[in-house]
């Protein structure tokens, strides 16, 4: 364990909290968004389309930088096989116990809600490979990143091999004189990159691109990888780390221009017009750039201890993954009798957020459950308190 990583970085926690959580006030306003989703209001909302875009645009990117960060700070604490079974076991038993107890009563659910969009309301009709790719869609879900990450810790297994071999090199090599113009110019390659290999795709065969399996565990790895590498980068490199917690100006700008390309993006682009491929090079350019107004503000706002702050980190997770089928079904049942959006989507919080933190309160009582829900090992002796602060 290096001299870094002893100490603990509570604004990177409380970072990964919130991002986490801002899932929930993603997903019901995108109830009201111009966004086709399963669930719509009758009229969208023009501030909750913006709202939703916003979120949509730089969340994951910053989250997968956090990742990598820790990822890697654990890849130097236990011995190589011991870091990988531990990483998965975080993320792997969690997805798979949602999957039954979540997202497969949720696909429930919404067969039998009238007018759902997608294909989870007309069963019935599909063709057995429709029928497995609703599967996948649907079961998967929001648990789409831990599948990721599970795939990125096994990638990490060599990578993250490759950073500890270099560590003999002299800093003044490429990351020394690492800049954020240089990073962004890296970027926008990744970003071109990614771009062609996805018109590529679509040229030869575009059904690829709609299979569920394919989008999680291939498509959105070879997005989200860059930012989980730099987030490792960020842990080996100091200097790396503190370009980020330095306020910029020029990245905060440059974000708020790339969130205006990405608007103009999402009203004027056409799917088969390069509207994906375009977009994904501005995300990549614009979760780079908010990797550092995140990190700087939450350097400042959000480093240091709290009993309130810590019982929401450890309770993100849990909150999130129960929260999906929560606004399916309040989009659904309780969406269409209140007219106003603004006032559907306040309440849309305090039904979700409510519901959830007592559900992570009852779920807490229940050694089984903590464990199923957290993938960390649980003594039956242990208390409430110290279970909740694991």
């Amino acid at each position: 364990m290096t001299n870094t990583s002893a100490q603990r970085e509570f604004f990177l926690d409380s970072i990964r909290a919130w991002l986490m959580l801002l899932g929930i006030p993603f997903h019901i306003s995108l109830i009201y968004s111009s966004h086709q989703w399963h669930v719509n209001s009758v009229a969208p909302s023009a501030w909750l389309t913006l709202f939703n875009d916003f979120i949509h645009a730089f969340r994951m990117q910053v989250f997968f930088v956090i990742s990598g960060y820790f990822s890697y700070m654990l890849f130097l604490r236990y011995p190589l096989k011991r870091w990988w079974k531990v990483r998965v076991e975080r993320v792997g038993i969690p997805m798979l116990t949602a999957i039954p107890l979540l997202t497969l009563p949720q696909f429930l659910m919404l067969q039998h809600v009238k007018g759902v969009k997608g294909t989870a309301g007309n069963w019935h009709s599909l063709s057995w490979y429709e029928k497995y790719n609703t599967l996948v869609w649907d079961l998967i879900s929001h648990l789409w990143f831990l599948l990721v990450l599970i795939i990125l810790t096994t990638l990490g297994l060599v990578l993250f091999k490759t950073f500890n071999q270099q560590k003999e090199k002299p800093q003044s090599d490429f990351f020394a004189r690492l800049t954020l113009g240089k990073l962004s110019f890296i970027f926008l390659l990744l970003g071109v990159l990614y771009a062609a290999l996805r018109r590529t795709i679509f040229m030869i065969y575009p059904p690829l691109l709609s299979d569920g399996l394919f989008n999680f565990a291939f498509m959105q790895t070879v997005f989200y990888l860059p930012f989980f590498l730099l987030g490792a980068l960020a842990f080996k490199h100091e200097k790396i780390k503190a370009m980020f917690t330095t306020p910029s100006l020029g990245c905060a700008i440059a974000a708020a221009i790339a969130f205006g390309a990405y608007l103009l993006n999402q009203r004027f682009g056409n799917g088969d017009a390069w509207l994906y491929e375009t977009e994904s090079v501005i995300t990549m350019l614009m979760g780079l750039w908010m990797v550092n107004v995140v990190f700087a503000l939450g350097h400042r706002l959000l480093n240091f201890k709290s009993s309130r702050v810590t019982y929401f980190v450890n309770a993100s997770l849990f909150i999130y993954l129960v929260h999906h089928p929560l606004t399916l079904f309040f989009g659904a049942y309780i969406t269409p009798h209140i007219a106003s959006n603004t006032l559907g989507f306040i309440t849309g919080l305090i039904f979700v957020i409510g519901i959830a933190l007592i559900l992570y309160e009852l779920h807490l009582r229940v050694t089984l459950l903590r464990f199923l829900f957290s993938g960390k090992p649980q003594n039956k002796a242990v208390s409430l308190t110290s279970a909740a602060n694991e």
